[in-house]
């Protein structure tokens, strides 16, 4: 394995480890970042299934690249459909990405839909 896949699989676990460990039993807002695309997820651990899920390749995004504007969207559009849901408070999970772009622009989209992270 390259020294970039460790380091960014040993963040990515010490990132997860906090949430679950001090999580007041709170559904996880997790991001995940490829190429093009990015994804979305609310999670509930409790139960162990994904309540909300939206990405650049769902319908309202179909054909956009994901760039930080299409990121700050993806995370209102996360915070609409969790308020749908009666969900008002998540704990973000970045994943093993650095908190900065389009990680930093989808929380910062969620803040501003009125989801508390």
């Amino acid at each position: 394995m390259s020294k970039v896949k460790t380091s960014f699989l040993r963040r990515a676990f010490r990132v997860r480890s906090k949430i679950r460990n001090n999580a007041k039993k709170l559904p996880r807002l997790s991001v995940f970042r490829s190429g093009q695309h990015l994804y979305t997820q609310v999670i509930d651990d409790t139960k162990g299934c994904t309540v909300v899920s939206v990405s650049t390749l769902g319908e309202e995004f179909k054909g956009i690249r994901a760039t930080v504007a299409t990121a700050s969207n993806i995370g209102k559009k996360t915070a609409e459909l969790c308020k749908e849901k009666g969900i008002s408070q998540v704990v973000f999970d970045k994943g093993g990405y650095y908190y900065h772009g389009k990680i930093k622009a989808v929380a910062d989209g969620a803040r501003e839909a009125g989801l508390k992270i």
